[in-house]
């Protein structure tokens, strides 16, 4: 990891959960993390806990809406102006609504299209382009994808996330096919986790918090850590490397 300190990382969704770990692993490895989500209150307090514990980085915290185009876009501007721009783009963000595909509001399927698949896309041209105009050639785009984006979870509420989890699945390959077409050897990662214990389930469900609290009690669940651990872990490879799919899930989830 050596060689990314002091550059700059864009991570999405990096209030809580998995993008919070995150954005502490990579400051604690010496980047200029740009941590954005709706709420920045918690990105604040986790960029002095950072401070505090006298990570050679540093944690910048930018209130974005993901599923607007021009605040995503105003970002990459004031990213450019203020830190030159991005080396490593990190999407995170995901949400998951409980809306059949025989009964769910049109309003939650298209909160989940713009969030999981339009969001990740904007955010991966824009720092591709960010790259493109600085000369930077050994970059990296890491999708936070899911185990729901490679087999369908016998569950209605899941249904259309796992459809906008495949669509990760899909376009983190194109991503790669079109890099390689470009003739750059700026890397494309999906790091698919499985069950992970963090707050999605009770925004998941958040009319049945019980049910929300079951997900997490059935089995050991993975940490966030650990998707940070992976995250780094790609990171660190040569750069003549490829990791292309990473899916990771606890020893005892079945599916």
């Amino acid at each position: 990891m050596d060689r990314w300190k002091g550059r700059v990382a864009l991570v999405t969704g990096a209030s809580v959960g998995i993008g919070a770990a995150v954005a502490r692993a990579l400051v604690q490895h010496g980047m200029r993390v740009v941590g954005c989500a709706r709420s920045v209150d918690k990105i604040e307090k986790l960029a002095a806990e950072c401070q505090s514990a006298g990570y050679s980085g540093t944690l910048i915290p930018y209130k974005c809406d993901l599923s607007n185009e021009e605040d995503i876009l105003s970002m990459f501007s004031a990213i450019k102006t203020l830190h030159q721009g991005v080396d490593v783009c990190i999407n995170n963000a995901g949400l998951a609504h409980s809306e059949p595909l025989l009964s769910g509001k049109t309003e939650s399927w298209r909160n989940m299209i713009d969030v999981n698949v339009l969001a990740l896309s904007i955010c991966t041209r824009e720092a591709y382009k960010s790259m493109k105009e600085r000369n930077v050639d050994d970059g990296h785009i890491i999708n936070i994808n899911s185990m729901g984006g490679h087999r369908v979870v016998p569950s209605a509420d899941e249904h259309f996330y796992c459809a906008t989890k495949y669509a990760v699945t899909a376009l983190t390959e194109g991503l790669r096919q079109e890099l390689r077409e470009a003739k750059t050897h700026i890397r494309a990662t999906s790091i698919s986790p499985g069950i992970v214990e963090t707050e999605f389930a009770f925004r998941h469900h958040d009319s049945d918090p019980e049910k929300a609290a079951a997900v997490y009690e059935s089995i050991k669940c993975l940490k966030a850590e650990d998707i940070a651990s992976a995250v780094t872990y790609v990171l660190s490879a040569p750069p003549h490397v490829q990791i292309g799919d990473v899916q990771m899930r606890p020893v005892e989830q079945v599916s």
